[in-house]
């Protein structure tokens, strides 16, 4: 009852309130971001929702466009300014997915959607994950974010699949709440934001 009827409620409930009361934010961070980006402060990207479904992603944008002198963008750490560094440590950039909550491709609390290229790299059980909406945050962003590995990542994300209830899902959002004041797991430790997914290495 609450995975099929009410947690899409609640999710729909929730970020139309969000989207009212937070419009005076938005507006401030969309006039920044064309600022300190230089053009437009949304990014939209394909990303796979519930059962591999394709829709577009909203987030304000974090990283410039800068490119070299041979038409190639910068790497991460150049293109990600201050104020994307702030607006990520404080997961402000993830704001305009309450926008694909509203229409339906994603849900408050679930596991967070990746690139559509990962989609033929995942084992059976990884792609187990894709069983619900993505979420704006999740089991496995409450317990490492990009400071753990892709498989630990997606052995949470498939746990809430198997544990998905209305506690569950509240202590998530409690627990994302203290998560982003103490700004932890942003960066993985080798990357300023998480190394690429090139599959899961089968064991022999």
């Amino acid at each position: 009852m609450y995975e099929n009827f009410i947690k899409r409620l609640l999710d729909f409930t929730l970020s139309l309130l969000a989207l009212l009361v937070l419009s005076p934010v938005l507006l401030i961070l969309c006039i920044l971001g064309a600022v300190f980006m230089k053009g437009s402060p949304f990014f939209t990207q394909q990303r796979p929702g519930r059962y591999e479904k394709i829709f577009r992603l909203i987030k304000f944008r974090t990283m410039s466009c800068e490119k070299d002198r041979n038409g190639q963008l910068l790497p991460d750490e150049q293109r990600l300014n201050r104020y994307g560094r702030f607006l990520r440590s404080t997961s402000l950039d993830e704001l305009p997915e309450l926008v694909n909550i509203l229409l339906g491709q994603m849900s408050i609390v679930g596991p967070r959607p990746l690139l559509v290229k990962y989609l033929p790299l995942y084992n059976e059980e990884q792609r187990r994950r894709h069983l619900v909406r993505p979420g704006l945050t999740g089991w496995a962003q409450v317990n490492g974010r990009n400071a753990i590995s892709w498989e630990e990542k997606f052995r949470l994300d498939v746990e809430y699949v198997d544990n998905i209830s209305f506690a569950m899902d509240l202590k998530v959002i409690f627990t994302t709440v203290g998560k982003i004041f103490k700004r932890e797991g942003i960066s993985s430790e080798t990357s300023a934001t998480m190394e690429e997914f090139r599959g899961t290495k089968q064991e022999v």
